[in-house]
């Protein structure tokens, strides 16, 4: 029998004591979009945290939008894929930038969205020269091919492989957000990557406490039924990782 955790009526509630496993502790990262210097100075300052207070599982999970907008989206896959911390469990959730990418590789029709969506940044990453205009057919079709042909099978392999959401003990990791009032395993993709203000505005509990990104504040927004943690790395500097072990919320940021 499926469980009805988030199909609950909408309601007020009080915050109620979450928790991840015993022996666990997770380290969640936000939004990256192509900020490699950011992103080094967060892996650097989760491995003193890790060896600092040593424990059984230390799980690292990345909320999705690795590419686009900052303009080291290449390198930022690369060290992501070749250099993972020691000793930590890698878990690597599908943003809606990635899958605008994958979009735009598998028949280009949403060209012109995904250019101005920040997709250009991502292509010149590549050394890829961006359709332009971007509603011209032809330019597209090479633009497409191009990319194709510089994207390195291990990166293409990577965005295939990125996991839509994870759940750990009272926490649910995902990009954008649920549904309210659906259950996590009827959710549809376009949500889990796209969702804002139904989500945001939400007060229904959805049975786990969603941990994500995709809907920037200048703070991390901590909320009874949510936690957003997309601080805007690409304009502001600022990377951010919850920290979670047993009911314990913490943070680290650059």
């Amino acid at each position: 029998m499926k469980s009805r955790l988030f199909g609950q009526r909408q309601r007020k509630f009080e915050p109620i004591p979450r928790a991840v496993p015993a022996g666990t502790r997770i380290y969640a990262v936000g939004d990256i979009h192509g900020s490699l210097v950011p992103l080094r100075l967060l892996r650097d300052a989760i491995r003193e945290h890790a060896n600092a207070h040593p424990i059984e599982r230390k799980c690292l999970i990345y909320l999705g939008d690795y590419i686009d907008r900052g303009f080291d989206s290449r390198a930022v896959i690369d060290l992501l894929i070749n250099e993972p911390l020691s000793g930590f469990e890698h878990v690597f959730l599908k943003g809606n930038h990635e899958e605008g990418m994958l979009r735009f590789l598998a028949d280009g029709s949403n060209a012109l969205f995904w250019v101005a969506y920040g997709g250009i940044a991502t292509m010149f990453s590549y050394g890829v020269k961006p359709p332009d205009p971007a509603t011209d057919e032809d330019e597209v079709i090479r633009a497409r091919k191009e990319l194709a042909t510089k994207l390195p099978p291990a990166h293409l392999d990577f965005l295939a492989r990125l996991e839509p959401y994870r759940i750990e003990g009272d926490y649910l990791f995902v990009h954008a957000g649920i549904r309210p009032g659906v259950p996590i395993e009827d959710q549809r993709e376009e949500d889990l990557l796209w969702i804002r203000e139904d989500f945001l505005r939400s007060s229904q509990e959805f049975g786990k406490c969603v941990v994500h990104g995709h809907s920037i504040t200048r703070q991390p927004d901590f909320q009874p039924n949510r936690i957003g943690i997309d601080t805007g790395a690409f304009a502001s500097g600022t990377l951010t990782c919850l920290v979670l072990e047993g009911t314990k919320q913490d943070l680290l940021a650059t």
